[in-house]
């Protein structure tokens, strides 16, 4: 007699088992494993060339673990901001605020070994530190208007680029467009407001651990506040623990925000101890720098720029370590979408490509105004104790809710 069940039919009990891997799945985690063998060999490669082959090596593998966990935890400024905006869902803040603890923790004993003495008038070494000053909040502000016109931030169009996002190349070209201008204008804003302005790190006033103290209490009154715009967690049904369940929680599922942020944390700490600040602005502005010498478009002197820390932009003639960082944070979140079933490619609308690069204009001129973007002056800024970070972070805060106000996302 048969077992079947009224209805079903041999097809439906031939029916490969939800343990079996498709053909798709085959192709997806092939590819995923090839990508993950060339960055590799590429390290391997690069480690081994004269100068800063280790650096550069180093660089690689930390921008792809910096993507994956961009993409396997959406981390991106962008949607966390407008989830609590227009949503009022403060759930993926938290994330934010876990990268920042876990990077101020770091920091500080990082600091200590660096500058032993914060209060001697020195500056912890490259760290994000900038003047504070109109032109900050004015570059806050636009760089937030761009975010919401794009779609995202430069580091979140960098991670979805790897997943076949039809908006990022535009808005990675016009922020290309944004640093040219920004180099226009920085004489003018160097002379009117930011030469004189105050350069304000907190290690200077009450050390390292009072920078630490008030630094987790002021993310602490942070979280607090918003924990009543978490929503309740939805019921999780009991689930088998077999190798599609490893395999779902291992590859596709996205992460809590509160693991992605402290692996960002962990990787921004890593990334400042052995090479420099996290950053995802320094190559893109240098190869604007570099074209607009070489056609004789930039200022015969940019004044004060390369004296203050931050993403330092440069003539180069070769890709710097923050260049093979993007190149590792691309790859690395085109690995994990690949595994997730997240790559998906798709041709962007021709409307949404002039905002997207409309808005990558905005963001490249308030990046090179600000000398960084959410990564670098924002994350890593604030990371560092410097004044600098709350400021911008704030502007571009504003910046997005104005955008978001004015629907200006509705139109990628």
């Amino acid at each position: 007699m048969s077992n079947a069940l009224p209805g079903s039919s041999p097809t439906d009990r031939a029916a490969p088992s939800k343990t079996e891997l498709t053909a798709a799945d085959v192709l997806r985690y092939g590819g995923a494993l090839l990508m993950v063998a060339a960055l590799l060999g590429g390290a391997y490669l690069l480690q081994a060339m004269p100068g800063r082959g280790s650096a550069s090596a180093l660089s690689l593998l930390i921008g792809a673990a910096l993507g994956v966990a961009f993409e396997r935890g959406r981390f991106c400024f962008f949607c966390i901001f407008r989830d609590f905006i227009e949503y009022r869902n403060a759930g993926p803040l938290s994330a934010i605020l876990m990268a920042l603890a876990v990077s101020g923790i770091g920091y500080a004993i990082v600091f200590g070994a660096f500058l032993p003495n914060p209060a001697g008038g020195r500056l912890a070494p490259d760290a994000h530190i900038g003047p504070v000053s109109p032109a900050l909040v004015a570059a806050g502000l636009m760089f937030g208007l761009g975010m919401a016109l794009s779609g995202a931030c430069i580091s979140g169009h960098l991670y979805r680029l790897g997943e076949g996002s039809g908006y990022a190349p535009p808005a990675l070209i016009g922020a290309l467009i944004g640093f040219g201008l920004g180099f226009r204008t920085w004489n003018w804003l160097y002379a009117m407001v930011i030469a004189d302005a105050p350069v304000v790190w907190l290690p200077h006033w009450v050390g390292y651990g009072g920078s630490l103290l008030l630094h987790l209490t002021v993310l602490g009154i942070l979280a607090l506040m918003l924990l009543r715009f978490v929503p309740p967690l939805p019921p999780r049904p009991a689930r088998q623990l077999d190798i599609t369940y490893l395999r779902e929680a291992l590859f596709r599922d996205r992460w809590n925000p509160l693991v992605t942020g402290a692996m960002v944390g962990i990787i921004s700490v890593v990334a400042y101890l052995r090479v420099e600040p996290l950053g995802v602005t320094a190559q893109l502005g240098s190869a604007t720098r570099t074209v607009m010498n070489w056609a004789g478009w930039l200022p015969d002197r940019l004044n004060g720029l390369d004296s203050f820390a931050g993403c330092a932009t440069q003539v180069v003639q070769t890709i710097t370590d923050n260049g093979w960082l993007i190149g590792g944070l691309v790859l690395g979140a085109f690995s994990a979408a690949l595994l997730a079933g997240r790559f998906q490619p798709a041709l962007p609308r021709a409307w949404g490509s002039v905002t997207a690069l409309l808005g990558g204009v905005l963001m490249g001129w308030g990046a090179m105004t600000a000398l960084g973007c959410t990564v670098g002056t924002l994350l890593s800024g604030i990371a560092a104790f410097a004044l600098s970070g709350w400021v911008f972070g704030a502007a571009v805060f504003v910046g997005v809710w104005l955008g978001i106000t004015l629907r200006l996302h509705r139109w990628v």
